[in-house]
C-alpha cells in the first residue's frame, strides 16, 4: 500500500472511531423517536428544563446502545470535592420469576442516583452518619463507554441540597454569566441570541517516568512528586527538549492516548515535548466550558492509564522536580454565542467594537477587583511550589493586554485619537480603533492572564487541577461586572455616550492590574506592591480572602455557591493542604530512617573497610579519599538524623492548634520549612553517596531514562 493509502486509511479510522463510545447528537437523532430527540436538544441547547417524560425512553435507548457496545453495568460519574471522579456501578440486569434475567434501566435510574455521601470531603456541610447523598443527570454533557461501564455525567449534592461537587458550581455559574451576557446583548439590538456559552480548551502539561522506576520511589506513590533529589548534571539549560523529535516508547504511549480521547469524542489536538526533561504537553479544541471540564478529567484518568500499558507512570502534580519546570493547565477561556459569535472577538465594525470594549472593560474590572479569588481558585498545595517559579507566573495577578490593544485602552482614557494606519477612525462617546487586528504583539509567558486575540489565557492552574473552580470564578466575577454594566446602560438615554463613558471610566479605575512586562523579575514584585496588587504566596495566605464579605457577596448574589457551600469548601481545601504537607513530611521521615540513612552507612562502611584494607597492605598506599568522604558523609548522617527529630518534633507540634486555618499557617511557616532544611542535607548526601548505594533512583535517571 503507498504512502497517500496509507493516510486515507489513517483518516478514515480517525473518523471511524471519534465519539464511538459517546451516546452523542449523531446516536441520539439516530436512536430516539423524534419528538423525544427534539425535547431533549432544547434542553440541551437552551438550558431548559428536563422534560421528565422522556426520560424512559432516553435511559432505554442510552441501555440499549450501551449493551451493543459491550457495556454491562451504568454509573453516574460525577466530580466530589476530591478533585477526582467516582463512580459507583450497577449492572443492568433485573431478575426473572423463572431464574433467567433481562437488561433494564429506567429513566428513574437515568435522572437520579444515590451514592453515599458519607465518605465524600464536605467541609462540615454533613456529619459522618448521614450519608444519603444524591447524583442529577447532566444531559448538556453526552454519556459514554468506559471499561465497559456506560457512564452518566451527574452532578452531586447532599440530602439538603448543598452541593458537594465540582459540576454544580461550573452549571450555575455558566448560568449566571448567560443571563447577564443576555441582558448586554440585548441592550446592542442581538435579539436572536439566547444563548451565551463560556468556553474553555485546557492544556495540559504532564510527566512521564519509567514505571519500574516510579515505582522505587516512594515520595512519588504517596506524594506525587520527589522529596528528595539532587540536581542532575544536565537539566532543561540546553533547550533540548522543548519541541524536540519526540522518542518512539513516548510517540507510541501518545499515539494510543489520542485514540482513547477520540473514541470518547475528546477533541485532543496538540502534542509536544515540554521544557523539562521528560514532560510534555496535550491541547484540545475548544468546547463548552461543563464539557471542557469532564473531559479534561478524563483526559488525566486516561493519560495515567494508557502510560501504565506502556510500562510509564504519568506524573500530574504540579512540580514533582525541583530545579525543572514544573506543570501547569492552562485554561484558555472564551464567550460565544449560540449564534456562533465570539465576544472577545474585537471584531471590524463600530458596534462590534464597542461591544467587545463592552466585555474586555468587564473581565479587566472583574479581574482587578476579584484578584484575590482567581488565586484562590488555582490554591493547593502542589501549586505552592510552582507559582512564581521561572517557569509559571508568580502568585500576583495581572493582565497582559499587548501593545496595540493596551495603546488604545490608553487613547480611550486620555479622550485622544487613535490612529492606525490604513484603518479609519470611529466615535463611541471617545475616539476608538475601529479594527483590531489579532496576533498584533508577542505572547507573554510570564503573565498569569493573558489576552491572547479572541481570549483570555489564565496560565495559574496547576495541571492536576480540575477547572472547575477557575472557570467558576471567571464566569461569577465577569457575570457580576456586566450586571453592573447592565444596570447602567439600562437607565441609559444616550446609548452611545455612555457606553464610551463607563469604558473609559473602567479603564481608569482598573488600569493598575495591566501589566504587560516580565511577570518573573524582582522589579515587577516590588512595582506591583505600590499599585497596591496582591502577593498571596501559598495557599494559606489565599485562602482568607475566599470567605471575606466580598467574596461570598459575589457569589451568593448569582446563586452560585450558598455561604454555608463557600464555608465548606474553605474548609476542604485548608484541609487538603494540611494533609497534603502532613503525608509528605511523614514520607520524609519514612525514606530518611529506612532508606537514606541506612544507604549512607553501608557506604561508609564499605568505605572504611577500603581504607583498613589499604593500611594492612602498607606502603604508599592513601587513605585520604576514604578518609575525607566518611568524615564528610558522617558529619551530614548526624545532622540529617537531627533534622528529622526536629522535623518529627515540629509535626506533632500541628496539634497545639486549633482551627484550619491556625493549622494551615503552622504548616507553612514551621513545619514546611523544616522539611525543606532536611531536604538540602540529604540532597547533599546524595552527591556525595556513591550510585549503586542510594536508596533510589536519582533525578539524572528519572528523567533522562525513559
Amino acid at each position: 500500500m503507498n504512502n497517500s493509502n496509507c493516510a486515507a486509511e489513517a483518516i478514515c479510522n480517525v473518523s471511524e472511531i471519534f465519539g464511538s463510545m459517546v451516546f452523542n447528537d449523531a446516536v441520539m437523532r439516530q436512536r430516539l423517536p423524534k419528538d423525544v430527540y427534539k425535547t431533549l436538544k432544547r434542553t440541551i441547547e437552551n438550558g431548559k428544563s428536563l422534560d421528565r417524560s422522556i426520560a424512559d425512553t432516553v435511559a432505554n435507548a442510552m441501555k440499549d446502545w450501551a449493551v451493543e457496545k459491550g457495556a454491562t453495568h451504568y454509573t453516574h460519574w460525577f466530580q466530589p470535592m476530591t478533585g477526582i471522579t467516582a463512580e459507583k456501578h450497577d449492572s443492568f440486569i433485573s431478575p426473572m420469576p423463572d431464574g433467567s434475567v433481562i437488561l433494564e434501566f429506567s429513566g428513574k435510574e437515568l435522572v437520579k442516583g444515590e451514592p453515599d455521601a458519607s465518605s465524600f470531603p464536605s467541609g462540615g456541610l454533613r456529619a459522618t452518619f448521614e450519608a444519603r447523598g444524591y447524583t442529577a443527570w447532566d444531559p448538556t454533557s453526552y454519556a459514554f463507554i468506559k471499561d465497559g461501564v456506560l457512564c452518566i455525567p451527574t452532578a452531586f449534592y447532599s440530602y439538603g441540597g448543598e452541593a458537594l461537587d465540582k459540576k454544580t458550581p461550573l452549571l450555575r455559574s455558566m448560568e449566571a454569566l448567560n443571563k447577564q451576557a443576555l441582558r448586554i446583548l440585548k441592550l446592542f439590538g442581538h435579539t436572536n441570541v439566547i444563548k451565551v456559552n463560556t468556553t474553555v480548551g485546557p492544556e495540559q502539561e504532564y510527566f512521564l517516568i519509567d514505571k519500574k522506576l516510579y515505582e522505587q520511589r516512594k515520595d512519588l506513590i504517596y506524594c506525587g512528586r520527589t522529596l528528595f533529589g539532587a540536581k542532575p548534571p544536565k537539566g532543561q539549560e540546553l533547550e533540548d527538549h522543548y519541541f524536540g523529535a519526540i522518542k518512539p516508547r513516548i510517540s507510541a504511549f501518545m499515539k494510543e492516548l489520542n485514540e482513547e480521547l477520540w473514541k470518547l469524542g475528546i477533541l485532543a489536538k496538540t502534542e509536544h515535548n515540554e521544557v523539562a526533561p521528560a514532560q510534555h504537553e496535550l491541547a484540545p479544541i475548544f468546547s463548552t466550558t461543563n464539557i471542557a471540564t469532564d473531559h479534561n478529567q478524563l483526559t488525566m484518568e486516561m493519560m495515567k492509564i494508557v502510560a501504565a500499558r506502556h510500562g510509564l507512570a504519568c506524573i500530574l502534580h504540579e512540580k514533582p522536580f525541583a530545579g525543572v519546570n514544573g506543570s501547569g493547565k492552562h485554561n484558555n477561556w472564551s464567550l460565544s454565542t449560540n449564534t456562533g459569535v465570539n465576544l472577545l472577538e474585537p471584531g471590524d465594525s463600530p458596534m462590534e467594537n464597542a461591544q467587545f470594549l463592552l466585555f474586555l472593560a468587564a473581565v479587566i474590572a472583574a479581574v482587578d477587583e476579584h484578584q484575590a479569588l482567581l488565586r484562590v481558585s488555582v490554591a493547593s498545595a502542589g501549586n505552592d511550589h510552582r507559582l512564581g517559579a521561572n517557569e509559571a507566573p508568580p502568585a500576583i495577578i495581572s493582565i497582559f493586554m499587548g501593545e496595540e490593544l493596551t495603546d488604545v485602552l490608553e487613547a480611550i482614557e486620555s479622550g485622544s485619537a487613535y490612529n492606525h494606519k490604513g484603518k479609519v477612525e470611529m466615535k463611541v462617546g471617545v475616539d476608538v480603533l475601529p479594527y483590531i487586528p489579532k496576533d498584533t504583539t508577542d505572547r507573554n509567558r510570564t503573565s498569569p492572564f493573558a489576552f491572547t486575540g479572541n481570549k483570555f489565557e489564565f496560565r495559574m492552574p496547576g495541571s492536576a487541577l480540575s477547572v472547575s473552580g477557575p472557570n467558576v470564578t471567571l464566569n461569577t466575577i465577569v457575570a457580576d461586572k456586566l450586571a453592573d454594566f447592565a444596570d447602567i446602560l439600562e437607565k441609559s438615554t444616550d446609548f452611545e455616550k455612555d457606553i464610551g463613558k463607563l469604558v473609559k471610566d473602567t479603564i481608569i479605575a482598573h488600569k493598575r492590574i495591566i501589566f504587560n512586562g516580565n511577570n518573573y523579575s524582582d522589579e515587577w514584585v516590588k512595582e506591583a506592591e505600590t499599585r497596591g496588587l496582591l502577593n498571596l504566596k501559598t495557599t494559606a495566605d489565599a485562602m482568607p480572602y475566599f470567605i471575606s464579605d466580598k467574596s461570598v457577596g459575589v457569589f451568593t448574589r448569582h446563586n452560585v455557591f450558598t455561604e454555608v457551600e463557600i464555608h465548606s469548601r474553605y474548609e476542604i481545601i485548608l484541609e487538603g493542604y494540611c494533609k497534603a504537607i502532613n503525608i509528605e513530611a511523614l514520607t520524609m521521615l519514612d525514606m530518611i530512617k529506612k532508606d537514606i540513612l541506612p544507604s549512607v552507612t553501608s557506604y561508609v562502611k564499605d568505605l572504611a573497610k577500603t581504607a583498613l584494607a589499604k593500611k594492612s597492605l602498607g606502603g604508599d598506599l592513601s587513605c585520604e579519599f576514604e578518609q575525607s568522604i566518611i568524615a564528610k558523609l558522617s558529619s551530614l548522617s548526624a545532622c540529617l538524623y537531627k533534622k528529622a527529630d526536629e522535623l518529627e518534633r515540629v509535626l506533632l507540634g500541628v496539634k497545639d492548634y486549633d482551627g484550619i486555618q491556625a493549622q494551615a499557617d503552622y504548616f507553612k511557616s514551621v513545619v514546611f520549612p523544616a522539611m525543606q532544611e532536611a531536604r538540602a542535607v540529604a540532597d547533599e548526601l546524595e552527591v556525595l553517596t556513591a550510585e549503586k548505594y542510594w536508596a533510589f533512583p536519582t533525578y539524572g535517571v528519572l528523567l533522562f531514562k525513559v
